[in-house]
């Protein structure tokens, strides 16, 4: 069985002094880096996102500025493919699915190709990408604790991070996507 790890936008912008510090980046990260060291460790392929916002008005992850740059816990390695979106999905413009099928050596028992996914934001760039995995037919699970979300607000009631990432992840969760703890994903062969 093929699975490929996704990784999507666990950047410097998203932690302490960055220009959008999300709430518990740290703890997300820590436990992305976990599931990417086992990952190497078997040889099974790994995808990085990168998001970058070229744009002159651009609130974060603008070029040229630390906070574009992939965190360390989580930096690729040479051989490893990096992506670069403009987009919350990651499939728009970036070649993803290409890349993700070339992954895929199918089996009787398993036609659709899986995906592992974990990142930042729940809210926005997760939840874009996985629900367009899903639709293109890969078979998707949600790292849903190497993932961070913000504070988000909505006439006049600010949500807490947490509750917004349960929101997202209970979504996804219903039709898009299993949803597994980092534990269980490094339990699994």
């Amino acid at each position: 069985m093929t699975r490929t790890l996704l990784i999507i936008d666990i950047q410097q912008d998203y932690f302490a002094g960055g220009r959008h510090p999300l709430v518990g980046p740290e703890a997300a990260a820590d436990r992305a880096s976990e599931v990417l060291a086992a990952w190497r460790e078997r040889g099974e392929p790994v995808v990085h996102i990168q998001h970058v916002w070229d744009a002159p008005d651009a609130a974060f992850f603008q070029p040229g500025t630390p906070g574009v740059e992939i965190h360390p816990s989580v930096a690729p390695l040479e051989g490893e493919t990096v992506l670069t979106k403009a987009l919350p999905n990651a499939f728009i413009g970036t070649g993803l699915e290409v890349v993700l099928r070339e992954h895929h050596t199918p089996t009787i028992a398993e036609a659709a190709p899986q995906l592992v996914v974990m990142g930042m934001m729940s809210s926005m760039c997760v939840d874009a990408t996985v629900r367009a995995a899903a639709d293109l037919g890969f078979q998707v699970t949600v790292v849903h604790d190497a993932c961070a979300a913000p504070d988000l607000s909505f006439d006049g009631v600010t949500v807490p991070a947490a509750q917004v990432h349960a929101a997202f992840m209970a979504a996804l969760g219903d039709s898009y996507a299993e949803l597994a703890s980092a534990e269980e994903i490094l339990t699994r062969r």
